[in-house]
């Protein structure tokens, strides 16, 4: 039985137990709510948690430790010779395993007949049927998939029958626990609170994992490359070096950093604006009708995904920007030569900000609109127009929100990746000329963990300092936009 099958058991036997609790209460009271503690749901409820939480308990931690023991017996089923190998030598032969043990699941009973026979060829059969390998599979890693296989079907129906006594015989026990004055309630309150506890702490959790196995990556890269080289560097190329050399490549943070931010800059410049006026127009000045109209259209932009940016960016905003700087370059001096390329800063930043326009509008009009409408009036009331009001009054009132929301967006903009390696390559340069490429640090995340490659040099573990870099830059205009907000915010009864 599968896991998403034996689920299903474990809710229909938890139905079950909810139904049965129920009716054990009801006839307890004798249909008299009122002299039990606790309303007959809760007790439904108690009996249903008993029958399922520690069921999927169980299925969650034999789903941890059962492949990590099968893995185990399997490895140590190897010939000597084997497990004396390297451990990457080692671990290529246990994927191999693997392999071959996924294809032969997908075998019918005739084919493995042939196999076993030897009148068929494993390799071909498995080619067939999607899972190609390597190297042929030789003796002992067909005899340790079939054993890895049959373990693995022992454990599912041990799993499978041990979850369903499990969850039958808690439910029993929660059935009998239900009485007239049993606090039904509380327990089940308590199982609630526990759940809202484990959901709250989920977020936390996982910030806190990546943040260890980040710090952890680039403490290894730390000590392979001096960290002033790497912070204080303006040139990165982080190619291996040639034989009797003794540095493995140049690790610059610099000029990434620098085109980050300044894609980062330029993408603001045409996102702020633009989506700064029209929050004020759908705030202020817009019917209802067209700003029912006007919010959503506006806010579809949010939703394109970010590489249907970039192809725009290097099918349509590239070519137009490069043909039209070479028509007023030949206007200006004879000369048809195109002084904007297709990929750079520029491209990469007006299709960010355009990307960008519905995160400003959005954030911005919601702070706009939460302005009380006492001052409107009154600023109204004395003469002022609506222009007026806008600038020096709703403005000046909303601006901690506004300042707040354009920090945000621009940690937005910071992490983008597929726009930048579109539209404006991945060239790591010092420069300033918004017309030239540039990349940023994500672009060369994506890069240096591109491949089958180990975690072993520093060209791999790179990527971990520059994550380590760019979670703290992110990080730290985010808890200045809040800052911000909390520090400058009106209060307004």
């Amino acid at each position: 039985m599968s896991v998403s099958l034996l689920l299903l058991c474990v809710s229909v036997i938890g139905a079950l137990a909810f139904v049965l609790g129920r009716v054990r209460a009801a006839a307890l009271s004798g249909d008299r709510s009122s002299s039990m503690h606790s309303r007959l749901g809760y007790h439904g409820a108690y009996a249903a948690i008993w029958a399922v939480l520690p069921a999927l308990a169980l299925v969650c931690v034999w789903s941890i430790v059962s492949p990590e023991l099968i893995d185990r017996l399997v490895v140590k089923s190897f010939p000597e010779e084997v497990k004396t190998l390297p451990r990457a030598e080692l671990n290529l032969s246990y994927g191999m395993v693997r392999s071959i043990a996924h294809g032969m699941r997908l075998l019918n009973d005739g084919e493995l007949a042939e196999v076993a026979g030897g009148t068929a060829d494993l390799q071909l059969l498995l080619a067939q049927k999607g899972v190609p390998l390597a190297v042929r599979p030789t003796g002992y890693m067909i005899d340790a998939a079939n054993k890895y296989n049959g373990m693995r079907e022992v454990s599912r129906i041990a799993m499978t029958v041990s979850a369903i006594l499990l969850s039958l015989i808690c439910a029993v026990y929660g059935l009998r626990a239900i009485a007239l004055r049993f606090r039904a309630r509380n327990r089940v309150e308590q199982v609630i609170l526990g759940a809202l506890i484990v959901a709250s702490s989920i977020a936390v959790l996982t910030t806190v994992g990546i943040v260890i196995s980040m710090l952890s990556e680039a403490a290894r890269f730390f000590s392979m490359v001096p960290a002033n080289e790497f912070f204080f560097g303006t040139v990165w190329d982080p190619r291996f070096a040639g034989a009797g050399t003794q540095t493995s490549g140049t690790f610059g943070l610099i000029p990434l950093l620098a085109g980050t931010i300044y894609i980062g800059f330029v993408a603001m410049l045409f996102a702020v604006p633009v989506g700064l006026f029209a929050a004020i127009y759908m705030a202020e000045y817009a019917s209802a009708r067209v700003r029912s109209i006007a919010k959503p259209m506006l806010e579809v932009l949010a939703g394109i995904p970010t590489i249907v940016y970039g192809f725009f960016a290097l099918v349509t905003v590239g070519p137009f920007l490069r043909d039209i700087s070479a028509e007023i370059n030949g206007l200006m001096t004879g000369s048809y030569t195109s002084f904007i390329e297709a990929q750079s800063v520029l491209t990469a930043g007006f299709v960010m900000g355009v990307m960008l326009i519905p995160y400003v509008s959005s954030l911005s009009d919601d702070i706009i609109t939460a302005v009380p409408r006492s001052l409107r009036d009154g600023s109204l009331g004395l003469g002022a127009t609506r222009s007026e009001t806008v600038k020096r009054v709703l403005l000046p009132a909303a601006l901690p929100g506004i300042v707040g929301a354009l920090l945000m967006t621009a940690s937005r903009a910071v992490g983008e990746t597929m726009i930048v390696v579109l539209a404006a390559g991945v060239a790591a340069r010092m420069q300033f000329d918004p017309f030239e490429p540039m990349t940023t640090v994500t672009v060369k995340i994506v890069n240096q963990l591109t491949g089958d490659l180990e975690f072993t040099s520093p060209q791999t573990l790179v990527a971990f300092a520059l994550g380590i870099t760019l979670f703290c830059l992110t990080l730290c205009l985010n808890v200045y936009a809040l800052y911000i907000v909390r520090r400058y915010r009106e209060q307004y009864e």
